[in-house]
């Protein structure tokens, strides 16, 4: 009888490329997910070199699938970011990361969907109603703008809720920009007594009193009336118990999930939503498609009992977040790892790239093809589970994914009900890499009212 032993795990090949002492960081620095987009050639799982980590790419995705789903550390890359997210789900790690995701999870459970929803039509509607034919619009800021107020507006309501979501609305734009520096660059330039190092502070410490004082306002509620209850996200974040212990989440922690809840939902949402009408507009035949069924509603604005039906806005909105994912989802190894035939040494990153998996021919055929039929169920059944991936996977998929969904496919629908956006003819739209995230570099169209089918 022969026994053969288990084969030993490979060295991941190194990437093509790299200079002396900066390694792959130029081309990684400059246009990260294209470069990225490049390794597939090279293996199943490549080895990069960037200054200060040893970081290894993977790009077949039941790998992906298998990595994301094993491992949930996601390092110092994302710690670099507690400055702003504090100890929120985003970056919390192990036992305590699982505690605050079981939590928070009340938050983001059906019917508190149904519940946001209202706002994500109310303020959809009020997008579209400001517009006037003809209008020239930067519809990546229209949308981002529009991101912002509604999630906003899901967090907080009454009166005081709107003063915060307008405080929150001229903070946020500049704090987000200031912190995508940040964590690219060596941790020591954060100490230094820097304009730009002061300003981060400064506004980090104005958004933390713009939330303290409509929490302590919330918490004087409850006191009072003990059966007094808000109606959005910050209400419920302030009734969660751990269902071990029974205890609440403190302030700090309420303050830390508010702020990476619209950190992450303003800036998808508000991209995903702009190249949504981007590829609407450059694509007549999906246009078309999405019009006839929005016009089923017969000119009013899509609520969420309207979901069911809104069946194609739903494949387009997934087919966008094919095209246009966020370029980099990170996982720390922590002990000698394999993955597949390869050994990855502890102490290393691994490196996901969505919009490169999403964009592999290997994985979804004709990628350049803006298709939302590819997202009909008999074809989606027929996927990889690692080769769409716009939420991240396994513990740390993102909490706020089905808010994320309903949100933009209501205000698609709301607006495309209204308004057909036109592409500016000698235009080009390319791509920029803002924080995680593939954003357009400019997105100037023209409204044009439209009358709904009948």
């Amino acid at each position: 009888m022969t026994i053969t032993a288990p084969a030993r795990p490979a060295v991941p090949p190194r990437a093509p490329g790299a200079l002396p002492l900066l390694g792959h960081w130029p081309r990684f620095g400059s246009r990260p997910h294209e470069f990225l987009a490049t390794l597939p050639a090279h293996g199943s799982v490549v080895r990069i070199r960037i200054p200060g980590y040893d970081t290894y790419v993977v790009t077949d995705p039941d790998l992906v699938r298998e990595a994301l789903v094993s491992l949930s550390d996601q390092g110092m890359m994302i710690e670099r970011a507690e400055a702003l997210l504090g100890e929120g789900v985003t970056v919390l790690r192990g036992a305590r990361h699982r505690r605050e995701r079981r939590m928070i999870a009340p938050a983001f459970a059906k019917a508190r969907i149904a519940t946001y929803a209202e706002v994500m039509t109310r303020f959809g509607a009020e997008r579209a109603e400001s517009w006037h034919d003809g209008q020239f619009l930067a519809v990546d800021a229209q949308m981002h703008d529009l991101a912002l107020r509604t999630v906003a507006g899901a967090l907080f309501t009454g009166e005081l809720g709107a003063e915060t979501a307008e405080r929150i609305h001229t903070l946020l734009p500049p704090v987000m920009t200031l912190l995508s520096r940040r964590v690219t660059r060596p941790a020591w330039i954060d100490r230094l007594p820097l304009p730009g190092n002061r300003r981060f502070a400064r506004l980090v410490r104005e958004l933390q009193a713009a939330t303290g004082s409509i929490i302590a306002a919330y918490r004087a509620d409850m006191v009072a009336d003990a059966n007094f209850e808000h109606d959005d996200l910050l209400g419920t974040l302030l009734t969660a118990r751990d269902p071990d212990s029974g205890t609440g989440l403190s302030d700090k922690q309420v303050h830390d999930e508010l702020i990476n809840f619209l950190v992450g939902g303003t800036e998808a949402i508000g991209v995903t939503t702009a190249w949504t009408f981007h590829e609407l507009g450059r694509n007549p035949s999906v246009e078309a498609a999405l019009h006839a069924e929005v016009d089923r509603l017969g000119g009013r604005p899509a609520t969420f009992a309207d979901l069911p039906d809104l069946v194609f806005t739903k494949r387009v909105v997934l087919e966008t977040l094919r095209r246009y994912s966020p370029w980099l989802t990170v996982r720390h190894v922590d002990r000698p790892y394999r993955l597949g035939d390869y050994e990855i040494p502890s102490n290393s990153m691994l490196f996901v790239c969505p919009v490169a998996i999403h964009r592999d021919a290997g994985n979804h055929a004709e990628p350049e093809r803006f298709d939302p039929d590819r997202w009909t169920p008999q074809r989606a059944e027929s996927l990889s589970k690692g080769a769409h991936i716009p939420f991240g996977m396994g513990a740390r998929q993102c909490p706020g994914n089905v808010f994320a969904l309903t949100q933009i496919t209501l205000q698609v629908a709301t607006i495309a009900a209204r308004w057909r956006l036109r592409p500016i003819r000698g235009v080009p739209v390319g791509e920029t890499v803002i924080g995680a995230l593939v954003h357009p570099d400019r997105l100037p169209m023209r409204a044009e009212a439209r009358r709904p089918s009948p």
